[in-house]
């Protein structure tokens, strides 16, 4: 089925840093089923992408700062992985701001690998089940979350991967996911 998020927008929020195949492959699936994305991160410009954490990939435009939209201006959001990139956003409070403000929302969002770094700054990974990159976990359950070693995990529109092996699976959850829409919100 194609089509199903016509008229969607959908923000993915990233930095320098970012796993190529995990910014790419999930833009690539919303889109191919209708959606417009817009990519945020820290300032206008590039960013730079990574393989593997440590060789350079390609560099992609940013389209808007993060601190100058706001979580209603988009339906949904996907947070990529990589290293250093959500290490990077953490650090900035519009980046944390938007995170904690499209979770309160209600609005779904889709988070692979170190993706959900972001989220326990944010304070939102709190009360949810999801799963995550393995040396992020024990952080994530600091932070009050259930973590399940899952190929994709959903829990009231928050859909989450592990590595990019999971990367199918996720791209298929995130489409089916962000074209429900809302979903009531979460307090944890």
């Amino acid at each position: 089925m194609t089509g199903e998020l016509t008229g969607r927008t959908v923000a993915i929020l990233a930095a320098d840093g970012v796993e190529e195949v995990e910014l790419v492959e999930p833009r690539e699936a919303v889109e191919r089923a209708g959606a417009t994305t817009t990519l945020l991160s820290l300032s206008t410009g590039e960013i730079q992408a990574m393989n593997g954490d440590i060789k350079p990939a390609g560099t992609y435009p940013v389209d808007q700062a993060v601190a100058d939209v706001s979580a209603a201006d988009f339906d949904a959001l996907i947070l990529p992985g990589g290293t250093v990139n959500p290490d990077k956003l953490r650090l900035d409070q519009a980046a944390v701001g938007f995170v904690r403000d499209f979770f309160a929302s209600g609005k779904p969002v889709g988070v692979i690998c170190h993706g959900p770094v972001t989220l326990i700054e944010a304070d939102v990974a709190r009360g949810r089940t999801l799963t995550s990159y393995p040396s992020i976990r024990t952080d994530l359950r600091n932070a009050g979350a259930t973590v399940v070693d899952q190929e994709v995990v959903t829990d009231q529109g928050l859909v989450s991967s592990r590595n990019p092996d999971d990367l199918p699976a996720f791209c298929a959850k995130i489409v089916e996911e962000f074209a429900e829409g809302k979903h009531p919100v979460h307090h944890g």
